[in-house]
């Protein structure tokens, strides 16, 4: 695989500076078309070290205007990385439309190094690269393009580099411990690598191979393939208009008979008197605050998600649970429509933004669960891009569960006659008829949509590690009590495993 790129290919100092002008005038143009497209620009560089990453990252730095491109490089994680998923690094440094990310050190890294140290077998190898494909397929499906260049040297080229950093006094920083240490496993290196980049190198998302023994000719060669991979996409972009979502007829596509779904399984009389709801909220209230220190001691994230009719209860819900936790140890997250900040990345990014710190709560008023019912139902999602949302949300949440989050999903389900006399009661009191629109009104006409939704929704999200909880709740006493009781269970259910792990 890396036998050209061991050819030692060189380039003249009178060709590089040739060269060099043109390049940088495409290399801007192309910035400057693509801030006027919506097609967000990341550049993976990896590669052996030594290899001239870093040269080639600061020339591109140097080439490009750098107001429209940002360069992260990914070392250890730090303590606050720590404390969350692995991923989340990396998706708050992902660029917005229009701009170019540059990654070194990216999701790659850590797969490479753990094997070549030993500490991961093929087969867990495999796991990693297979949750990298997953990422990659994700970003490009919403719109990103996606370019990966790796950085080879033969053995005998790298040890000689390194010696020659070596010598050199400006230039002794350059070699870390950790580059002489990968240099007696560069056979195993090589081996490793060349099976990431097969088992990575995809349709959307191909790797370039570059040969980095002289930095005029691999520094050329990555910014001309730059500029190709952009100029492509964006010509390609303008000649396939993208399928426009149609609304859909709630009516017209209403079938005459339809099968019970789960929402109308539900027992909707399910309720409690005043005396006896004091009591249970008052008892679960306590169980909440004990089990919630405890959480927090173990370190155990909490993300609750909220989801349900209008005037479904959740607020009154949120507020009760929050009454019995510590003010430092939670969020309540309000989800509207989207800024324009978040509507220049990928649909999950601003939830990502929001994941909380080891031992603390966030709690969603509405999900990224917007993509698979109103996005749907409303036709701001076309059906491939809800369809593909139930993956991705799945792939989502498993990674904060396998960071050791609690993940519990309530949806919130009243009648609708119960909705109709919470709206009008609203409506007469003077600091609640802010919550009440024309809009609401409007969903009402689409109640059998998103009932068909929700149970899509249900059927296809709800996991062992992030179960969807169908709360009755035409009596908020009833749901209120039930929804922390449910939350209490799972909290004792986690904390029992986590001591079985002691």
């Amino acid at each position: 695989m890396f036998e050209v790129a061991e050819l030692g290919h060189k380039l003249s100092k009178k060709e590089y500076k040739k060269r060099v002008p043109d390049l940088r005038t495409r290399l801007l143009n192309t910035q400057q078309d693509l801030l006027e497209s919506d097609i967000p620009v990341l550049i993976l560089i990896s590669g052996v070290d030594g290899g001239g990453k870093g040269q080639i990252i600061n020339l591109l730095n140097e080439w490009m205007d750098p107001r429209d491109l940002q360069t992260h490089a990914f070392g250890i994680p730090s303590e606050d990385e720590l404390r969350r998923p692995t991923d989340w690094r990396y998706w708050m440094a992902l660029p917005p439309n229009g701009h170019i990310g540059i990654f070194v050190g990216s999701w790659y890294s850590t797969p490479i190094s753990r094997r070549a140290a030993g500490q991961i077998d093929n087969a867990r190898l495999d796991e990693h690269l297979m949750h990298i494909n997953n990422i990659e397929r994700e970003l490009t499906e919403d719109g990103m393009l996606i370019i990966k260049c790796w950085v080879h040297m033969s053995k005998e080229r790298q040890k000689k580099r390194l010696k020659g950093f070596q010598k050199d006094p400006d230039s002794r920083w350059r070699v870390t411990k950790r580059d002489l240490e990968h240099l007696k496993h560069y056979d195993e290196f090589t081996t490793i690598s060349e099976r990431v980049i097969r088992e990575t190198s995809t349709g959307d998302s191909p790797w370039l191979i570059v040969d980095g023994t002289d930095i005029k000719h691999s520094s050329i060669t990555v910014g001309e393939h730059i500029v190709e991979r952009i100029n492509a996409e964006l010509e390609e972009r303008k000649h396939v208009k993208r399928a426009q979502p149609k609304k859909k007829d709630a009516q017209a596509d209403t079938p005459q008979t339809k099968e019970p779904g789960l929402l109308e399984s539900l027992d909707m009389s399910k309720a409690l008197n005043k005396s006896e709801y004091n009591k249970q909220l008052e008892k679960y209230q306590g169980k909440l605050n004990l089990l919630a220190r405890e959480a927090r001691s173990r370190q155990i994230s909490v993300t609750l998600v909220f989801e349900g009719w209008d005037a479904g209860g959740k607020g009154g819900a949120i507020r009760r649970i929050t009454q019995a936790l510590d003010a430092r140890q939670y969020r309540v997250i309000p989800i509207a429509a989207p800024t324009d900040e978040e509507k220049a990345h990928h649909y999950l990014w601003r939830f990502w933004r929001h994941v909380p710190k080891a031992g603390q709560f966030t709690i969603y008023d509405r999900s990224w669960y917007g993509r698979v019912l109103v996005e749907r139902v409303e036709g701001f999602a076309t059906e491939e891009e809800w369809m593909r949302a139930y993956t991705e949300i799945n792939d989502f949440e498993e990674q904060l569960y396998e960071a050791g989050t609690v993940i519990l999903k309530y949806w919130l389900h009243i009648d609708k006659d119960e909705q109709l006399r919470r709206f009008k009661e609203r409506e007469q009191i003077s600091y609640k008829k802010y919550k009440i629109t024309e809009e609401d009104y409007r969903n009402r006409e689409r109640w059998e949509d998103y009932e068909d939704a929700v149970d899509d929704m249900v059927t296809r999200t709800s996991t062992e590690y992030a179960p969807w909880k169908l709360i009755e709740g035409n009596d908020k006493r009833y749901a209120r009590v039930e929804i922390i009781k449910t939350l209490c269970e799972a909290l004792e259910d986690r904390l029992r495993q986590e001591k079985k792990g002691d």
